[in-house]
């Protein structure tokens, strides 16, 4: 059963994409639900793990934390972020989040959008990898329009958001999310409409499929 993984830069449609190419499939679509799934095993509001979600650790986050395991006495005037010093909730949001992507690659027929997928099953043959980009002129229209943002705060939305994700693979995976090299498929969808797109994934899922055996 095909499984597809889409990263996508913020604005180039990967939701819309995906929402066809699920659709000739008759396939599960994992993006918001992926998010729903993990807020509830972990019983939290789903709004906290979204803000998990596809962004990195920061530094300070990082320094917090190393303080919160040294001696008593050391780094004074440092508190955990949280009441359990041995409860990370990133930790955890991360962990489970990578279990149920490979529950959903289990078993198959599904289209996974973002959260790394790409990365985590980057060693399986029967997955379809594929990055969504565009121009930041176009995305920046289809923000403004979606979010009702000024040119400038679709501007700055946009940069955080992408860079957000590229820091999150890099600090997850050790990967350059923005590396051709790591997908099967690239399409810029400022220039090609996302049926296309959609029509240009279904074509590659085809060169996944065993060729049928021939008689001799």
């Amino acid at each position: 059963m095909p499984i597809v993984t889409i990263s996508r830069q913020f604005g180039a449609g990967g939701s819309s994409v995906a929402a066809i190419v699920a659709a000739e499939l008759g396939a599960e679509i994992v993006d918001k639900k992926l998010i729903d799934e993990v807020a509830v095993r972990l019983t939290l509001d789903p709004s906290q793990v979204e803000a998990e979600a596809e962004r990195p650790r920061t530094l300070l986050e990082r320094l917090v934390r190393s303080f919160s395991t040294l001696e008593p006495g050391i780094g004074a005037g440092w508190s955990p972020p949280y009441p359990d010093p041995l409860f990370d909730p990133r930790k955890e949001i991360i962990h489970l989040t990578e279990q149920v992507i490979r529950e959903v690659a289990r078993k198959g027929n599904a289209v996974i959008v973002g959260r790394g997928a790409g990365f985590l099953l980057r060693d399986r043959p029967d997955v379809f990898h594929v990055f969504l980009r565009a121009p930041e002129a176009a995305r920046v229209k289809v923000l403004m329009a979606r979010f009702g943002l000024s040119e400038s705060q679709a501007v700055r939305k946009m940069h955080e958001t992408d860079s957000n994700r590229a820091a999150y693979i890099h600090q997850l995976y050790g990967r350059d999310w923005c590396d051709p090299d790591e997908y099967d498929l690239v399409v810029n969808t400022g220039r090609i409409s996302h049926a296309t797109t959609a029509e240009l994934i279904m074509r590659g899922l085809k060169e996944l499929e065993p060729a049928p055996a021939t008689v001799g």
